[in-house]
C-alpha cells in the first residue's frame, strides 16, 4: 500500500463557524460550529488516507491547546508522532457570513521555537518512512530559514523524495540547496518567491521553469485559483483549466490538490495524470465547507472530466 510521512511544524486547531451577518463590536451568535485538526501536512495526511493510502503525521505541538490537537487527530484516526514544544498550538478561525456568502479567515502566526525544539524535529525525521515526505506549512518564529533545506538533505540520505509546500522564507530557504522533488506554490507564493508580478501566463511559466532548470525542484505545480494550475517539468510547462464547480470555500484546496497528486505518484501514475488528479481534488475541496477538505468519491468523480494538460 502507498505510504507517506508528513511534517507540520505549525499545526492548527481549525475552528469553523457560520453567522448570519458580521458586525463590529456586537456579539454574534454562531451556528454550525466545527473543530478539526489542521496545518498543511496534517491536511495532506487526512486526504491521502481518505484516498486509501497510509500516512504518518509528524507535527510539533504544545501548551494548553496541544492536547486538544492530539485528540482531534485521534478522532480522525491518523497515525501521529507528536514533537513536544513549549509554546501553545495555534487556533485558526474561518467565519462564513451567510448573508453575503463571504468567508473571513483568521490565522495566528504560531508559537516561537527554541533551537532545541526545531532540532528535535530534524532528529525525528531521521526515522521517517514512506514513498515521500510532504513538508507543508509556514515556518514558525525561531525556526531557521533553511530548515526545509536541512530536511531535504536528511531525506536524500534516506532515499525519500521531499515534497515541499511552504511560502516566504520557508519556500525560498527550502529551495536554497536544491534537490527538492516537488513544490506546490500558489501564484501569490510564486510571485513572492521570484519578486515579480507575473501578470501573464508566459511569465508564470518562465518563473516555474527557471526553478526546474536550476535544479532547485524537479517539478513545480503552481495553483492559479479559479484559472487552473500549471505544471513545470524538464519537458516544459503545461496548463490545466480549473474544474467548474459551485465553490463553497477555498480552505484546504491547495492541500487537497497536493495530497491527491502525491497519492497518484505513489501509485505509479505519470506526472501528467497525477497533476490531473490534483486538479480534480482541488475542485472537490471547494465543494465542501472549509473544515472538510476533499472527499475521495468526489475526487474520483471529477477526475475523468479533467482534460490532458496542454
Amino acid at each position: 500500500m502507498t505510504s507517506i510521512s508528513t511534517l507540520t511544524l505549525n499545526p492548527t486547531i481549525d475552528v469553523a463557524y457560520e453567522v448570519g451577518r458580521v458586525f463590529h463590536t456586537r456579539k454574534m451568535r454562531t451556528e454550525a460550529e466545527f473543530y478539526s485538526p489542521g496545518g498543511g501536512g496534517i491536511n495532506v495526511a487526512r486526504v491521502f488516507v481518505r484516498l486509501g493510502g497510509n500516512a504518518r503525521s509528524y507535527y510539533a505541538s504544545g501548551g494548553a491547546t496541544g492536547p486538544a490537537l492530539d485528540g482531534l487527530l485521534d478522532l480522525h484516526q491518523l497515525v501521529r508522532k507528536r514533537i513536544p514544544i513549549q509554546g501553545p498550538t495555534r487556533v485558526s478561525s474561518a467565519v462564513l457570513e451567510q448573508e453575503s456568502g463571504k468567508e473571513y479567515r483568521f490565522v495566528p502566526q504560531g508559537p516561537t521555537f527554541s533551537p532545541a525544539e526545531w532540532q528535535a524535529c530534524l532528529e525525528q525525521l531521521a526515522h521517517a518512512q514512506g514513498d515521500y515526505l510532504v513538508a507543508s506549512g509556514s515556518l514558525p518564529p525561531g525556526v531557521p530559514e533553511d530548515f526545509y533545506a536541512r530536511v531535504a538533505e536528511i531525506m536524500a540520505e534516506r532515499g525519500i523524495p521531499l515534497v515541499l509546500d511552504s511560502s516566504g522564507a520557508g519556500l525560498s530557504g527550502g529551495l536554497s540547496r536544491g534537490g527538492v522533488f516537488l513544490i506546490k506554490p500558489s501564484i501569490g507564493e510564486l510571485r513572492q518567491l521570484v519578486g515579480k508580478d507575473l501578470t501573464d501566463p508566459g511569465a508564470v511559466s518562465e518563473a516555474a521553469m527557471h526553478i526546474v532548470r536550476s535544479g532547485q525542484s524537479r517539478y513545480v505545480a503552481v495553483t492559479l485559483g479559479h484559472e487552473g494550475a500549471l505544471l513545470a517539468t524538464a519537458d516544459g510547462p503545461r496548463f490545466l483549466p480549473a474544474v467548474q464547480v459551485d465553490a463553497k470555500s477555498a480552505v484546504g484546496a491547495g492541500d487537497s490538490f497536493l495530497a491527491a497528486m502525491v497519492f497518484a505518484l505513489s501509485c505509479g501514475w505519470t506526472i501528467d495524470d497525477a497533476f490531473r488528479f490534483g486538479v480534480a481534488a482541488g475542485a472537490a475541496a471547494v465543494l465542501n465547507p472549509g473544515h472538510d477538505l476533499a472527499q475521495a468519491d468526489e475526487i474520483r468523480r471529477l477526475y475523468p472530466g479533467v482534460p490532458q494538460p496542454s
